[in-house]
């Protein structure tokens, strides 16, 4: 076994992974079966370096909120602000704190500026997205932000008119933030602002903005640079995914929590979308989130059972579209210690190297009718390679031991 094994191992370079894949893809997913860890960033920051380099890639794309990551890009394509103020305000779920986050931004700023005082053609430029909504685990942002960046930008390239409300109204309607923001909906539909009246005008008025959006795309592409084009859109799908998503934190059915994870992938997934129109992307983050099977998890002690954005953006793109999985062996900081031999990571953990990519569909056929049994993690925050996976991913990233960040 092990010999045929080690014809599946290649060196982990972004070269290596591009060989495994029938066509250059439009987005080149990377999952991670656990968050925070630093030699996992440090990998995924060296990868794109080469796909920057290399395969001509000019966007990253990581799990976090949406339109905080609007304040990386500018950063790192204009010197917008200043790095801290980057790695504060950019970031969403404590990311900006990671020592190789902020050497990722500081690399793509040097990238941008490497060539001369100008810096680099905007073509050329390396940009940076969030991929997330404007959500954590335990709350959802405010609908604000959004909606009246989206009613703003109608205003003053419109006739105000055909705007659904006024700014006053809006404001009016959307009351203070805490009453969206409060950490108690999650768990109390009760406490949601979800379902009130206002959140009820303002879906329809949200819808109505994003309508007007696309009714004078014409007039907009003479009159607006194509980035504020973009920007708005993305405001647009964020308002109208926040607000569904609160209208869900409101429901007292079996099904809330998920149509809650299904919403939160579902902005993802059309996030990503959006990043892909813009050219070639290196797309980070959770391998439940950009895998092509279903994701499952276990939430306020129920199982739950949703299609995550990566299954959504591979129904869309087809080829275009690539997912590796990282696996892992060890991480025994966190009581995660040498795996099983009869799994996946027990496998390729007798392997002599101590992190390479794997050709699953050789692996596949290396196993011939060996059934790797499922890996039980004793660590709620890792999350095992399901065998059963194996087949809809298009190679792995198998680190052998994760050291203490």
């Amino acid at each position: 076994m092990a010999t045929d094994l080690q014809d599946t191992v290649h060196a982990v370079e972004a070269a290596a992974v591009m060989r495994l894949l029938p066509v250059r893809p439009r987005l080149l997913a990377l999952g991670e079966p656990t968050h925070g860890e630093d030699a996992l960033l440090d990998l995924r920051n060296a990868l794109f370096r080469q796909l920057v380099e290399q395969e001509g890639y000019r966007t990253i794309a990581i799990e976090s909120d949406c339109v905080a990551g609007l304040i990386v890009d500018d950063y790192v394509t204009s010197g917008t602000g200043s790095l801290d103020d980057a790695m504060e305000h950019g970031f969403s779920h404590g990311w900006g704190a990671f020592a190789a986050n902020r050497e990722l931004v500081r690399w793509m700023r040097a990238y941008n500026v490497r060539l001369d005082d100008d810096g680099r053609p905007a073509s050329e430029r390396l940009r940076f997205a969030g991929f997330d909504g404007p959500l954590e685990i335990t709350h959802a942002a405010s609908p604000r932000q959004a909606l009246t960046a989206l009613h703003g930008y109608l205003g003053a390239h419109v006739d105000v008119d055909l705007l659904p409300c006024t700014a006053e109204t809006l404001d009016r309607l959307l009351g203070s933030d805490g009453r969206w923001t409060d950490p108690a909906a999650m768990r109390d539909p009760s406490r949601s602002a979800g379902r009130s009246a206002e959140a009820g005008e303002l879906r329809l008025i949200a819808d109505d903005l994003v309508a007007l959006l696309d009714a004078q795309s014409p007039h907009l592409i003479t009159a607006t640079s194509r980035e504020d084009r973009y920007r708005a859109h993305l405001h647009g799908r964020t308002a109208t995914g926040l607000l569904r998503y609160h209208h869900w934190m409101a429901d007292t059915s079996p099904g809330r929590l998920t149509r809650l994870v299904g919403v939160r992938d579902q902005m993802m997934a059309h996030n990503l979308l959006a990043v892909a129109s813009r050219g070639p992307a290196f797309v980070h983050a959770h391998n439940s989130h950009l895998q092509r099977e279903k994701s499952t998890m276990r939430m306020g002690g129920r199982p739950l059972e949703w299609w995550g954005a990566g299954a959504l953006v591979s129904a869309r793109l087809g080829e275009a579209y690539a997912f590796v999985a990282t696996a892992l062996g060890t991480i025994r900081h966190q009581g995660v210690d040498t795996p099983p031999p009869d799994t996946v990571e027990g496998l390729l953990y007798a392997l002599p190297e101590d992190r390479c990519v794997i050709d699953t569909p050789t692996l596949a056929t290396a196993l011939a009718d060996t059934r790797p049994a499922p890996r039980v993690s004793p660590w709620f925050g890792y999350a095992p390679l399901d065998p059963a996976h194996l087949s809809g991913s298009d190679g792995i990233v198998f680190v052998k031991d994760v050291p203490q960040s």
